[in-house]
């Protein structure tokens, strides 16, 4: 039986604890819904917000709701050199000894001493999923993609839980490199 998994690609985006939600949008501000992701509860914000590095800067990165623990921006290895950022690959909220960056909003601007990441590529599985396919929690997959360009992605990293829907997750410069999109199907081939 084939392992398919369809495909999501992340753009550059930010994640915003409620702290920094206030202090770039003001006080009480909550974030509005744009459209839902493809895992539950999560969304895209109709706000946005500029990141701005060393060499350069990005105006209206998307930002990710809901609020989270740790601020975190997540962006490919290519924006990373544009902006003159050293992002390191991690796993989501893994931001330890990450590079910080600086934040526009409305309402203020602030730096982060760390949380700019080029996030791992993953698979979020719902447990039902993993246990059909025998699959553990941060067990390493290989994937096979499609397209014109097809290829097989090693170190993907499973993310099990519950709470989420069966998605893999790629960023700009995987989904270029394989010539897949957003809603593709992937293979778990190993």
């Amino acid at each position: 039986m084939a392992k398919l998994v369809p495909v999501g690609v992340s753009a550059r985006h930010i994640h915003l604890s409620r702290e920094h939600v206030e202090a770039l949008f003001g006080p009480g501000y909550e974030l509005t819904v744009m459209k839902p992701l493809s895992q539950p509860g999560q969304f895209a914000a109709n706000e946005t917000v500029e990141v701005v590095g060393p060499k350069g800067s990005f105006p209206k990165v998307r930002i990710l709701g809901p609020a989270r623990s740790a601020t975190q921006l997540e962006i490919s290895r290519t924006d990373a050199y544009a902006i003159g950022i050293d992002a390191p690959v991690r796993e989501s909220g893994d931001i330890a000894g990450t590079p910080g960056i600086t934040i526009k909003g409305p309402a203020g601007e602030l730096t982060i001493e760390q949380g700019v990441i080029v996030a791992a590529r993953h698979i979020h599985f719902h447990t039902t999923d993993a246990e059909r396919w025998g699959i553990a929690d941060k067990q390493r997959l290989k994937v096979r993609v499609g397209g014109e360009r097809g290829l097989v992605f090693e170190q993907v990293i499973a993310r099990v839980s519950p709470d989420f829907a069966l998605d893999m997750h790629i960023d700009t410069d995987e989904a270029n490199a394989a010539g897949v999109q957003s809603g593709d199907t992937a293979e778990i081939i190993g």
